[in-house]
């Protein structure tokens, strides 16, 4: 089981799991770490995301305004429940909604911000390798890698998107965590497992799944946050996700005793990189 990070020693980097509707968690996770913790957020060296992971760890990096993506997810959310098939009807087209809504929340700069920091987990179409994309040439090319990442094949369309023509498809199905297990990394998953960030299910469940690079708890709860990640729930059950994204960042931060004199260490290390 990973270690708990060591918050004083260094700058940890993140990983962010894939999460579909379930970014919400994710998102509520970042704004308690900015809230509770900013330095260790702005020290971060490195910031890894796959899927919708890729999202808040686009958030993190580029210091996207967290109410306005977690509305654009409540508001996809909506839509998708309109329908019987949910997202997979063809008049919901969720690649569509996320590609506006990154032109509109993502700042001119992106691409310098993003190269060298933003590490976006998505798989080649031609030898399904994982490949990590961190060099950025344009804002448009940071959009382009972030719905790579995002693209479930079938789910979310036929035709799979391309990143400087090469075609690319969800970075979670061959690296769930990326990165996971690495030392100075605190990782952030809406699935319980042995992760740092993440629901606590029944403790008296030692059952646990060890599939494409991350920890999966062998619970009912678990699974049916799988079909949350791909059905969405109402915006009232999302919200819930959101809060307790919130309140489980900040028991890890309890946990590992983070403090203000900590905060203090990162600061002073924040060029690390």
């Amino acid at each position: 089981m990973p270690k708990p990070a060591e918050t004083g020693c260094m700058p940890q980097s993140l990983s962010f799991s894939g999460s579909g509707f379930l970014s919400v968690y994710q998102m509520g996770a970042v704004k308690a770490l900015w809230d509770l913790a900013p330095e260790l957020m702005q020290s971060a060296p490195k910031v890894y995301g796959a899927s919708g992971g890729s999202l808040a760890a686009a958030a993190v990096v580029l210091r996207i305004n967290i109410d306005q993506v977690q509305k654009t997810i409540f508001e996809a959310a909506r839509e998708a429940r309109k329908f019987v098939l949910g997202p997979l009807l063809s008049k919901f087209n969720l690649m569509i909604i996320l590609q506006n809504a990154l032109r509109n929340f993502l700042p001119d700069n992106a691409h310098e911000k993003a190269t060298g920091r933003l590490y976006v987990g998505v798989t080649r179409l031609s030898d399904g390798k994982n490949i990590l994309i961190s060099d950025y040439k344009s804002k448009e090319e940071v959009i382009q890698a972030l719905i790579c990442s995002c693209f479930i094949p079938i789910y979310c369309g036929l035709v799979p998107p391309s990143f400087r023509g090469v075609k690319y498809i969800d970075g979670g199905l061959t690296s769930f965590q990326p990165h996971y297990g690495k030392r100075s990394m605190i990782t952030v998953s809406p699935f319980s497992g042995e992760i740092d960030i993440c629901p606590r299910d029944s403790p008296l469940c030692h059952h646990y799944l060890h599939v494409c690079n991350t920890s999966f708890q062998l619970t009912m709860e678990n699974l049916s946050r799988v079909s949350h990640a791909l059905f969405p729930p109402s915006v009232r059950m999302l919200n819930k996700f959101f809060d307790q994204g919130y309140k489980d960042a900040a028991d890890y931060l309890q946990r590992v005793g983070f403090n203000k004199s900590q905060e203090q260490t990162v600061s002073a290390t924040q060029n690390w990189s």
